[in-house]
């Protein structure tokens, strides 16, 4: 048990390092002071974005979408790529195809609706309850918490409830996060997994090398506008976010929160975030 504690404290470190966008990045890319914040300023395209650090295995690059754009088709990309950003020339302009067309980088495209892998001869597992604190990939465990999108409570938030009673909202809407990450197999090699909302949505990508650093890509692309670099602390859940979890589960919507007796701090982390 040592070890885990140490383990995780570790990882939690790295992550809070690494969770941020590297500089190298696309031409219509502007990004904040502090590197979280990526906004596609012109067109539809150049608004390919990196993790600043190579992945560790097991390793979410988790983000939100801030903002989107009318007018545009497609959505937002994410992958993993074993280029160091750093050693590109010039930056494509899409990830799909340019990036990808380059060897050893593996992206995937999250649309409106379904984005799960099934491979033949394998079934589908089922999503456990949103409740369960710690979404379990093979040997990863990631607290479920962080990875969930929720909307703003308003005046029609409501309508939403059933969404985010499961914990999912729509891949592409505002406040949707999205993350990917690698998980060694036994041939040393390792599957690529994009998670949606809390939920896996499988190996989207098998055989990648682990001998070589792999950074995330996170492409803005078309009516994506804006995302932001959502930090995951690998650890035990903290007592606010239980009570967050359990308030949750047994109330009919969320603009219920309103009138329950409870703490002011308590009731605005259970209705914002």
């Amino acid at each position: 048990q040592r070890e885990l504690k140490i383990a995780s404290a570790v990882m939690a470190a790295r992550c809070r390092l690494a969770a941020r966008f590297h500089h190298v990045h696309g031409t219509n890319v502007r990004l904040d002071a502090s590197r979280t914040l990526a906004t596609r300023v012109e067109s539809f395209a150049n608004g390919l974005c990196f993790s600043q650090e190579p992945l560790a295995p097991g390793q979410i690059f988790l983000v939100e979408i801030e903002e989107k754009e009318l007018g545009w088709c497609g959505h937002l990309r994410v992958g993993l790529t074993a280029h160091d950003p750093q050693s590109l020339e010039v930056v494509p302009e899409y990830s799909l195809p340019d990036l990808v067309n380059m060897g050893d980088t593996w992206v995937f495209a999250i649309t409106r609706s379904h984005n799960r892998v099934v491979v033949d001869g394998e079934e589908v597992q089922a999503r456990g309850p949103p409740w369960e604190p710690f979404l379990l990939i093979e040997r990863v465990r990631i607290p479920r918490d962080t990875l969930v999108g929720r909307s703003r409570p308003g005046r029609y938030s409501h309508i939403l409830d059933d969404l985010y009673k499961m914990n999912v909202l729509p891949a592409t809407a505002r406040r949707s996060r999205i993350g990917v990450l690698y998980v060694p197999q036994p041939d040393g090699t390792a599957d690529m997994h994009i998670v949606i909302n809390g939920e896996d949505m499988g190996p989207s990508a098998r055989g990648l090398p682990t001998a070589r650093p792999l950074y995330a890509v996170v492409d803005v692309f078309a009516s994506t506008k804006s995302v932001r670099v959502i930090p995951v602390d690998y650890g035990f859940p903290s007592l606010q976010t239980l009570c967050r979890l359990v308030i949750q589960k047994h109330i009919v919507h969320r603009l219920a929160i309103e009138g329950l007796d409870l703490p002011p701090l308590l009731k605005n982390f259970c209705q914002h975030e």
